[in-house]
């Protein structure tokens, strides 16, 4: 299993999101996502998480300035599995930097849903657009279609 790491960052009402539309052979094209990346094995979760949004968006977050919200298990029966864990952010610029992986746009919170995203995605993305911590999920999917969703 893989560990992974995933910000929302926010910023004045809006939320910093990535459509994946630039890497070959991406598990997530087309879809929008936060920003996050696989964590390298000398890593914590919180360093992987920072060196992700610099390398990807040029933001350097600011201790205090984001959380950890929860761990999130992934399953499927095409991927590997994995074990992403789940922070928000704040961010005092809007000002960020080319994407290698696709494109990055601030988008208003209450438009986010209406975004194509994996359909586990929208199940945390409530739970954290409600404010709860302490998120526990597990996600099952067979290829693209979610099949099973738990919470502890």
């Amino acid at each position: 299993m893989k560990n992974t790491t995933l910000v929302y960052i926010e910023n004045n009402g809006s939320c910093l999101m990535l459509c994946r539309n630039k890497k070959p052979n991406d598990p997530n094209e087309g879809k929008w996502i936060g920003v996050g990346g696989k964590q390298e094995e000398d890593e914590t979760p919180e360093e992987c998480m920072l060196r992700e949004v610099r390398e990807e968006t040029g933001i350097a977050l600011l201790p205090g300035s984001y959380r950890l919200r929860g761990m999130v298990t992934f399953v499927s029966d095409r991927w590997e599995s994995e074990l992403m864990f789940l922070y928000t952010a704040k961010s005092e610029t809007r000002q960020v930097s080319a994407c290698y992986e696709g494109e990055l746009r601030w988008i208003p919170k209450d438009e986010i849903m209406s975004l194509p995203m994996w359909e586990g995605d929208r199940i945390f993305l409530e739970k954290l657009m409600a404010g709860e911590d302490d998120i526990m999920l597990k996600l099952v999917y067979e290829g693209d279609k979610l099949v099973s969703s738990s919470s502890n």
